[in-house]
């Protein structure tokens, strides 16, 4: 029985469609393998390179945190070099980069392997850049708080310990992230502040302090003897402990700040450790309280005093006039004499 035309018809079209796709392999397989080692050796120098760039990076901050703890370890690691805020500055500018780097490599080597595969680009690119402003324009503020907080940590306007006055809360700085800053206030809550809305940073703990003391004294009191007692009393105080690691230059007398009518104001003023001005304030108040009670100095006019008597008072002063009832025989001593029973029987009765 011979095959039907339809049978053999099918069996022609399969033969054929084999023998163009062994054809189409033969021809191209030499493209494909090329293709595909090409690609494959994208990924391997991709892959290389980002692990060789982020242990670069890992060895540059672990170089960065041994410094912090030799200088912590120094004389004057504990005034001048904060360890744990070293290392959290450089972990976080560690973390930046290492992302950075891995966007930058993987994403060129993801661009080159699409250009291997001949894709055309151009749209990907142009839709990419659409949701790109799209992303950025819906998360404008989170990217604004992410790249404040890049500058801040690169700029080391703070860290970790530092007192600052950030405008909208201030207080100590618990964390610094690349978003948000947290801080702890004065009352012990604790402020999440994001780096985007911060416009200003004043830090209380950078460099140096000066404490300010204000003392009023009476006007007639010497002021060059209220001057000596001041600096005996910062001297002696400069001695003690804690004080002595505490005050870092000799308190100055600045002079008089201001004149009233019966005091006069002395101002005084010393470089601190930072975040000690307080502190140091209110010890060298207590010292100069106690230093002028012991000179006789008086403090905002001391006590006032008796005013003194002009004329002494006339003695006659407290002496009375004379009185008519004085003398018994006076018509007034005898009006006021009481009556007797006879007199009083004799005196006309106004009762009917």
């Amino acid at each position: 029985m011979s095959p039907s035309p339809s049978t053999a018809t099918t069996i022609d079209d399969a033969q054929k469609s084999a023998t163009d796709a062994a054809d189409y392999i033969s021809q191209n397989w030499a493209d494909w393998l090329s293709a595909g080692l090409r690609i494959l050796l994208i990924l391997v120098i991709a892959l290389v390179l980002r692990s060789v760039v982020r242990r670069m990076i890992t060895k540059f901050i672990e170089r960065m945190n041994r410094g912090a703890e030799v200088a912590a370890t120094s004389a004057l690691g504990g005034l001048l070099v904060n360890a744990e805020r070293r290392r959290q500055r450089s972990e976080a500018i560690g973390s930046v980069l290492r992302s950075v780097a891995s966007f930058v490599i993987m994403g060129t080597a993801a661009l080159t392997v699409l250009s291997v595969l001949k894709i055309n680009l151009a749209p990907l690119l142009a839709s990419a850049g659409v949701a790109g402003v799209a992303i950025g324009f819906g998360a404008r503020n989170l990217v604004t708080d992410f790249l404040s907080g890049v500058f801040m940590i690169l700029e080391d306007q703070y860290g970790v310990g530092d007192v600052i006055d950030a405008g909208v809360a201030s207080g100590t700085v618990v964390e610094v992230g690349l978003r948000v800053t947290k801080l702890r206030g004065d009352n012990g809550e604790i402020w999440y502040i994001r780096n985007g809305e911060v416009k200003r940073i004043g830090n209380l703990s950078q460099g140096w302090a000066t404490a300010v003391v204000d003392v009023q004294v009476g006007y007639g009191e010497d002021l060059d003897r209220a001057r000596a007692v001041i600096e005996e009393a910062a001297a002696a105080m400069a001695k003690d402990q804690p004080w002595d690691e505490v005050l870092w230059e000799p308190v100055q007398v600045l002079g008089l700040e201001s004149v009233a009518a019966d005091s006069v104001l002395i101002q005084a003023q010393v470089k601190t450790m930072p975040g000690k001005s307080a502190a140091v304030a209110r010890e060298l108040r207590w010292r100069i309280k106690r230093a002028f009670d012991a000179a006789g100095i008086a403090i905002v006019g001391g006590t006032p005093q008796a005013v003194e008597e002009d004329e002494a008072a006339d003695p006659s002063a407290a002496i009375a006039p004379p009185s008519a009832l004085a003398n018994p025989a006076s018509p007034q001593a005898l009006a006021a004499q009481p009556l007797t029973p006879a007199q009083a029987s004799s005196q006309p009765s106004t009762l009917k």
